[in-house]
């Protein structure tokens, strides 16, 4: 079976009802995206797949399989980190960090999805409401949220080319 994971193809053993989460992680050597909660709740294995944010623990393969995968390890841009990775550092987010990459890949759909217009923190919140975070680092996730939306906007009508 094949995958299309941050732009490559990558071949791996056909068994339909297996988690992508374990083919990324175990099979790829894609341990960015994490194993929390194993029952698509707490969304540290957050991907893309075509755009949307989706949970890796539930996916299977055969529901990836004709999609555009996206793990944190394909988010930044070579040595650009996306917005949204640079403000969670600007705003020093992690503190155990074993959420955030999925907390990232979540605000990084979102804000492709809100198309570059201001977002308000009722929307951040509600976007962002599914993601658990064991350190209760929620305030500062929001701010870097917001901040990587801004930032996002002020790019493209300055004319900078805007990464997704």
């Amino acid at each position: 079976m094949q995958l299309n994971i941050n732009g490559s193809t990558h071949e791996v053993a056909d068994s339909p009802d297996r988690p992508l989460l374990w083919v990324l992680r175990d099979e790829l050597g894609m341990t960015g995206t994490r194993f929390g909660c194993g029952v698509g709740l707490c969304g540290s294995c957050t991907i893309h797949l075509d755009g949307e944010a989706t949970r890796a623990c539930i996916t299977s393969l055969s529901a990836a399989a004709d999609g555009e995968i996206k793990t944190i390890e394909g988010l930044a841009a070579g040595e650009s980190l996306h917005p949204v990775q640079e403000a969670f550092l600007e705003h020093q987010v992690p503190q155990c960090g074993w959420c955030m990459s999925g907390q990232i890949m979540t605000a990084a759909a979102f804000l492709e999805q809100q198309g570059r217009t201001e977002a308000s923190a009722e929307d951040i919140s509600a976007a962002m409401e599914r993601n658990l975070c064991r350190c209760g680092c929620y305030a500062r996730i929001k701010t870097a949220v917001a901040d990587a939306a801004s930032k996002m906007i002020a790019a493209e009508r300055g004319g900078e080319e805007v990464r997704s």
